[in-house]
Formats: structure tokens, C-alpha cells, sequence
């Protein structure tokens, strides 16, 4: 069986989860979701718990079961305390700053690049060299971090670039400094 599959989903205080056939609705503080599973999975919620049960053992609905599972979990947390993901930006004149709801970012080409959130995402700017991403959904909020990091890869030699705030850059030695 499933271990991730088979736990329970908690459902916090101040979010209400509504199962109609295979369509989940979950309604927090921070907003909402829904979304469609595949209709061989039986989700009930039972007192205070969300549960994902598999009817048979075959390949197909083993791989759905921790799937739907985490996703559910994912939407719960989400409208309850949200997802983020913060970026760091380094390298000599390398900046970021807001332009209205537009990400701007002065990354060593000739023109700025500017990046326009995805709808329900939140950017903040912290100085100039700190971006902080966040919204409800987990899927979209990294999708945009990976954009947006896409932009100008952190390199191994100075460590240039973009790079999330808890990412390692494995440094390199330059060729000059070997005899």
C-alpha cells in the first residue's frame, strides 16, 4: 500500500473542503482551489480528515493513489498558509526592482528584462537583491521561480547570477589560478 497514499489529510481550522464526485473544492483564508482527479479514486472526508482510498491494487491506480493524495494536501496548504519561494540575486550591478505589479530585472543585458506575474502570484522586492515569490498554488508559484531564475543561471566561477536564496553553487577554480 501507498504510504503516502494512506495518511490522512488534516484539515486545518478555517478551510472547507467540498468532494463532489471526482471534483475537490477547498476554501481558506488565503483564497481557493478545485480541481478534477481521476474518478477512480474514492475521496471522502470523514470528521476533520481528508482520505484517498485506491479501489484495486493494479499499476494504474497504485501510481494515482500518493498522487491524488498530495495534491489534495497541496491545496489544503495552500489556501491556508500559502507556498514561497525566494530568490537571490548576485553579481555586480545586478538588481531587481518592481515597475507596478512588473518584475524588473537588470541582469548584465543591454536592455532590463522585464517578467509579468502569473494571475493569484504575489512578487515583492526586499533591497535590490532579494525576490520573494508566493501565492496559493505550489505548481505556479515554482514554475514562476524557475523563470525567473531562467533568466540568468547562477555561474560556477564568481556565482553570478540568479539563484534561490537556499540553492549551493558549487564553485569553480579559474584556469589562471592552476600552475
Amino acid at each position: 500500500m501507498s504510504r503516502i497514499g494512506k495518511m490522512p489529510i488534516v484539515i486545518p481550522a478555517g478551510v472547507e473542503v467540498q468532494v463532489e464526485g471526482n471534483m475537490v473544492t477547498v476554501k481558506g483564508a488565503k483564497g481557493s482551489a478545485s480541481q478534477a482527479f481521476n474518478p477512480a479514486m474514492n475521496i471522502k472526508v470523514e470528521d476533520n480528515t481528508i482520505i484517498v482510498e485506491r479501489p484495486t491494487d493494479n499499476k494504474e491506480h497504485r501510481s494515482m493513489h500518493g498522487l491524488t493524495r498530495t495534491l489534495i494536501n497541496n491545496m489544503v496548504v495552500g489556501v491556508s498558509e500559502g507556498f514561497k519561494k525566494e530568490l537571490e540575486v548576485n553579481g555586480v550591478g545586478y538588481r531587481a526592482s518592481m515597475d507596478g505589479k512588473n518584475l524588473v530585472l537588470n541582469v548584465g543585458y543591454s536592455n532590463p528584462v522585464v517578467m509579468v506575474p502569473t494571475e493569484g502570484l504575489t512578487v515583492e522586492v526586499a533591497g535590490t537583491n532579494k525576490i520573494t515569490i508566493s501565492g496559493t498554488d505550489k505548481q505556479v508559484v515554482g514554475q514562476f521561480a524557475a523563470e525567473v531564475r531562467k533568466v540568468r543561471k547562477p555561474e560556477p566561477y564568481k556565482g553570478k547570477g540568479i539563484k534561490y536564496a537556499d540553492e549551493v553553487i558549487i564553485r569553480k577554480e579559474g584556469t589562471a589560478g592552476k600552475k
